[in-house]
């Protein structure tokens, strides 16, 4: 037996820019008289349907109640379409790739007008 490590592979995670639409559900957090929230998620996966999948389970172990996700693609894919990324942003993007991680970047709610 060998005691030799093979080299470890180089991560092929990625992170996404995700866009999920929550509705309301007892004990989601939001306040009172929301009817529901968009949340900006920084998701990491070997694809954007994996992340996507990871970000709706962990949302719903927290109690939330995703509807839709809408996916901006990666780093490099929002950099090509002409998006400025700030430095703040691209600190959470890095963290979520670290931590193999969903990431919440912003929450804003919903509110119906009267």
């Amino acid at each position: 037996m060998s005691d030799t490590k093979k080299p470890k592979k180089p991560s092929r995670q990625q992170v996404y820019t995700l866009l999920v639409q929550i509705g309301r559900k007892k004990g989601d957090g939001l306040p009172d008289k929301a009817t529901g929230a968009a949340l900006m998620c920084f998701a990491s996966g070997v694809d954007e349907a994996e992340a996507v999948r990871e970000t709706v389970a962990i949302l719903k172990q927290a109690d939330t109640a995703p509807l839709d996700v809408t996916g901006y693609g990666t780093l490099a894919e929002r950099e090509e379409d002409g998006q400025e990324i700030d430095d703040e942003e691209r600190a959470l993007m890095q963290q979520a790739l670290d931590d193999n991680a969903v990431i919440v970047a912003q929450v804003t709610p919903f509110y119906d007008k009267l």
